[in-house]
């Protein structure tokens, strides 16, 4: 008699998103990756406001083939800042302007740190919280219920960086908008991962890889690959100086995962390198929104003299194995969508 072989067992998700083009390329890999189970969706504002970030959610899961998965209207504007979007990036409706049908299920009546809360308790292992906007709702959650939070088998938050940022000089987009949120997870004692900007723009997929998808018979596919167009299109009008927005095809630029490797990193971790860093954020300044890397072999005269405090270490991204990111993302896009 022949042994069954065992199922592999998937990782419990949580996504917590502002839903934009990379939030949506993100989203459809994690709807179809069989080594996750994606149990539900928060939404804040970020790259646009969080009612539109509840819409694309929505509209995006049912592209997937994971229209029923629960999606929580949280955040609006961060902890202490004004909201501030990235429409120059993103577009008026987050996505570029791409119009996508209508999700037939209705947003979760949960806010989104409620919805948190009951998804974690309720599962029966526990759940990755995978953060991939800024980190309002994932701090509010950890001030609300912390021994909840303490369920958690971690958090991966997309944001930061170790090098150069976007929003400014010195810091990346989601630490810039809410560094204070970010300090209270960085804090918080729970095994926490850094996917940061340095290591995000090294993911990228060339239009060859990007193109295909645009042209396949199937919805989330389809998303995947106009998204990546649309980024396409951008990185040839930053080369050559123009628009970027006209149909044309040829010439595209090649284009990151963006906040997809963070998903890529989840289902298989070989895709990332991580190292123990003690990390702070900055949250004064022009550097506002900084996170700074301490990656010194030894500790300088500034932790001699005392002045330095308590600085968590966290596990941050320093590398990537770029083909095995970029065969896990493409065979994932191509599997057929669930059902739901």
């Amino acid at each position: 008699m022949n042994t069954p072989a065992p199922v592999p067992s998937r990782t419990a998700v949580i996504a917590d998103v502002d839903t934009g083009l990379d939030d949506a390329l993100a989203l459809v890999f994690l709807a179809r990756d069989p080594r996750i189970d994606l149990l539900a969706v928060t939404c804040v504002a970020g790259n646009t406001g969080v009612d539109q970030v509840v819409r694309n959610t929505l509209d995006v899961l049912h592209a997937a083939g994971a229209g029923s998965v629960p999606v929580a209207r949280g955040a609006e504007q961060p902890l202490i800042n004004e909201w501030r979007d990235a429409h120059a990036f993103h577009g008026a409706n987050g996505l570029g302007g791409l119009e996508l049908p209508r999700n037939p299920h209705a947003p979760s009546p949960l806010a989104a740190v409620e919805l948190m809360h009951r998804t974690i308790e309720d599962a029966p292992a526990p759940v990755t919280l995978l953060a991939l906007g800024p980190l309002t709702n994932v701090a509010l959650f950890l001030r609300a219920y912390p021994q909840t939070a303490r369920k958690l088998e971690r958090i991966v938050f997309m944001g930061g960086s170790a090098g150069i940022g976007n929003a400014t000089s010195h810091a990346e987009f989601n630490a810039w908008h809410d560094p204070e949120a970010l300090t209270i997870v960085i804090h918080s004692g729970i095994p926490t991962v850094m996917y940061g900007l340095d290591v995000f723009v090294q993911a990228t997929l060339t239009p060859e890889q990007y193109l295909p998808f645009a042209e396949m018979n199937d919805d989330g596919a389809r998303l995947v690959g106009e998204v990546l167009a649309v980024g396409g299109r951008r990185g040839r009008a930053d080369a050559e100086g123009g628009s970027g927005t006209g149909p044309d095809t040829a010439g595209l630029a090649p284009v990151t995962l963006g906040d997809a490797g963070a998903a890529c990193l989840i289902a298989v971790p070989e895709t990332v390198q991580l190292a123990r860093y003690p990390v702070r954020v900055e949250l004064n300044g022009h550097s506002r929104g900084q996170t700074l890397v301490d990656r010194r072999l030894q500790p300088g005269e500034s932790e001699h003299h005392g002045d330095a405090g308590p600085v968590p270490v966290i596990e941050v991204a320093v590398g990537l194995d770029h083909p095995l990111m970029a065969a896990t993302f493409l065979q994932t896009i191509q599997r057929q969508a669930p059902l739901t």
